[in-house]
């Protein structure tokens, strides 16, 4: 098990690289407008859950943006393992956060609740 204040340091190297790699080095147009929210990693820093949201709620636009990641994960492996300073660059895993949805959908709860009065 890794010491935690090593893991949260490599998270938040890992969610500010992946970004710049996004924003910089991947012209594929399906990654575009997506938003890296936080990563976790496993106990062992061998794997890293990526979290990202995307502009639109539509299932198709986040199905698009979920190839997109999946197809470009070995270059923004190889990229990351150039530039942190680790044994062995973790396993990659994309994950749409829902946390942006489910907020909105409590936010549009408590508003019906307030018109309903």
């Amino acid at each position: 098990m890794a010491n935690p204040q090593r893991a949260g340091r490599l998270a938040q190297e890992v969610q500010r690289d992946v970004t710049d790699l996004l924003l910089k080095r991947i012209n594929d147009p399906r990654v575009q407008n997506i938003t890296i929210t936080s990563v976790e990693l496993s106990g062992d820093l061998q794997i890293a859950t990526i979290y990202y949201s995307t502009l639109s709620d539509l299932a198709s636009v986040g199905q698009k943006a979920q190839a997109g990641l999946d197809a470009a994960s070995g270059l923004i492996r190889k990229e990351l393992g150039a530039r942190l300073t680790v044994y062995k660059t973790p396993e990659l895993k994309f994950v749409r956060d829902q946390s942006i949805q489910y907020g909105n959908h409590i936010e549009d709860l408590i508003r019906k609740l307030h018109t309903e009065n």
